[in-house]
């Protein structure tokens, strides 16, 4: 049977605790959203399936921690990293200002070839409650143009009603699959392993 190619992108999604990462992430991949909240102890993924540019693309995606006690964990996560989506809560300044603390640490952890080039999005979360809103999207757009040499993509997002998730992930995805080092793996339905005979094993030098 032919072997069949496929893309693993690695996203992560980073952004203050209680902010949607959970939910933005379950509404993508289950198109489920809950009322009930728990935290997220360290770090958890999932997978989906998507096709991009006739490419079957295989998103991991990294939904972690966002209380400071679990930050210094990050090195373990980031690391491989193709992908960062950074989220906050358009009705909670505080969570806005971190931003820049969380794409800062994620480049220092995960140490991309091209830092300037890596791709991030920006999602301003919870855009169901926008009678609550207290971070104008002008400023979220201007954080998303300064100190950096490209343009962040910028999404307005509700887990809650799945306002632009899926644009958002598929954004994020397509910036990942277009950068030059992403190489492309195949994987085979059947994988054959052969033993070494250890008799023969000094002969061979393995």
């Amino acid at each position: 049977m032919a072997h069949r190619k496929k893309v693993l992108l690695k996203v992560i999604i980073l952004g203050d605790s209680g902010v949607g990462k959970t939910s933005l992430m379950n509404q993508y991949v289950n198109q489920r959203f809950s009322k009930q909240y728990k935290t997220t102890i360290g770090a958890d993924f999932t997978t989906k399936e998507v096709v991009i540019d006739d490419k079957l693309v295989t998103l991991q995606i990294w939904d972690t921690a966002g209380q400071e006690r679990f930050q210094s964990l990050g090195v373990a996560f980031y690391r491989g990293a193709d992908a960062c989506m950074l989220v906050y809560d358009i009705t909670k300044p505080k969570t806005f200002d971190s931003l820049q603390n969380w794409r800062d640490e994620f480049l220092l952890q995960s140490a991309p070839r091209d830092p300037e080039r890596f791709p991030f999005a920006v999602l301003g979360n919870m855009v169901d409650k926008a009678d609550e809103r207290r971070v104008p999207e002008e400023n979220a757009r201007r954080w998303c143009t300064q100190d950096v040499e490209h343009e962040i993509p910028y999404f307005e997002t509700s887990a809650k009603d799945a306002i632009n998730v899926d644009q958002a992930f598929y954004a994020i995805a397509e910036a990942a699959l277009k950068q030059d080092n992403q190489e492309e793996l195949y994987i085979p339905n059947t994988l054959r392993v052969h033993a070494v005979d250890d008799r023969n094993a000094d002969q061979c030098g393995c």
